[in-house]
């Protein structure tokens, strides 16, 4: 089906306030997780706070999907919905791995610069969500994408200067071992940010 078909064409305009309630609960697990690793108390609770957030996640992944088997002309390509809806889930799945890890590896006491890791991947999912507000309109959305580069960026330097003090100052290697893994999969929550923003580009870019 051609753009201006589509365009021309009824379609399910609710796509978009799906995104956004799903962007907009990825961005409420980052949260979770930054005053989980700044008020590090009562830490089983806090992770099963951020699980139930991913539960929803879940849910309205499913949603979206059903609604894209059901839906017979979407406002963009059926593909691309399908790309953005699991690229978003999985940034959301990542925020409560490294939740439950915390639990999981019996953290006592969380390491200078992890939380400071988790507030760049906070302002990351902040920037999905601003983006994805803007599907719709398209009105100055690459500019979040680019931010949300920037930031991906920021989130690589900082986790391999958070993994090299590591290797200085652990003399432990089961906590090395805890601890690389758990700056890992913060920072890969970033990334997983950056391949929802390359989505989004694509999407804006095919419909200029």
């Amino acid at each position: 089906m051609t753009s201006l078909l589509r365009r021309m064409l009824p379609h399910e305009a609710s796509f978009f306030d799906m995104f956004i309630k799903q962007a907009e609960n990825v961005h409420a697990g980052a949260k979770a997780l930054v005053e989980m690793l700044t008020h590090y108390t009562g830490v089983p609770e806090q992770a099963q706070n951020i699980k139930a957030i991913e539960h929803t996640g879940d849910e309205i992944t499913h949603a979206l999907i059903t609604k894209l088997n059901q839906t017979f002309v979407t406002p963009f390509d059926r593909e691309d919905i399908h790309v953005l809806s699991t690229k978003v889930d999985d940034v959301l799945d990542l925020v409560d791995a490294a939740a439950a890890r915390m639990v999981i590896y019996r953290v006592n006491a969380v390491r200078p610069g992890t939380s400071d890791l988790a507030r760049i991947l906070y302002e990351s999912t902040g920037e999905v969500a601003a983006a994805v507000r803007l599907l719709e309109k398209r009105d100055h959305i690459l500019d979040h994408c680019i931010e949300i580069n920037r930031l991906e960026n920021e989130s690589d330097r900082l986790c391999r200067t958070l993994i090299a003090q590591l290797f200085d100052e652990e003399r432990d290697p089961v906590q090395i071992i805890k601890w690389k893994e758990i700056f890992e999969v913060i920072e890969t929550a970033v990334d997983k940010c950056e391949d929802v923003a390359n989505v989004i580009e694509s999407v804006t870019l095919k419909s200029a």
